[in-house]
């Protein structure tokens, strides 16, 4: 497959490991394939990303584009080229 370049948002709570940066680009055909990439440029992203078992974390919402991966194909939705990724921490709480 061949590999496509997306901008992937980084969340406040994640920035130390991009060195303040908000937003980062990123190659993969593959949300899996994007992660990959980012845990090399950014040690440590997978962890706060992935569970021990390499499935989102419970309390991590990731969207390619405006879709939530949970209810398209996880790990193996497609990125394509241009695409954003947001990885967002879901808050708990209410009013």
């Amino acid at each position: 497959m061949t590999s496509e370049t997306v901008t992937v948002r980084i969340p406040t709570i994640l920035r130390n490991l991009t060195g303040g940066a908000a937003e980062v680009s990123a190659e993969g055909g593959t949300l899996r394939e994007v992660i990959d990439k980012l845990e090399a440029a950014h040690p440590g992203i997978r962890a706060r990303v992935l569970d021990d078992g390499g499935k989102i974390r419970r309390f991590v919402n990731v969207y390619v584009g405006d879709e939530d991966v949970r209810f398209a194909q996880g790990l193996e939705t497609p990125t394509p080229a241009g695409t954003q990724v947001s990885i967002i921490p879901a808050v708990a709480g209410g009013a």
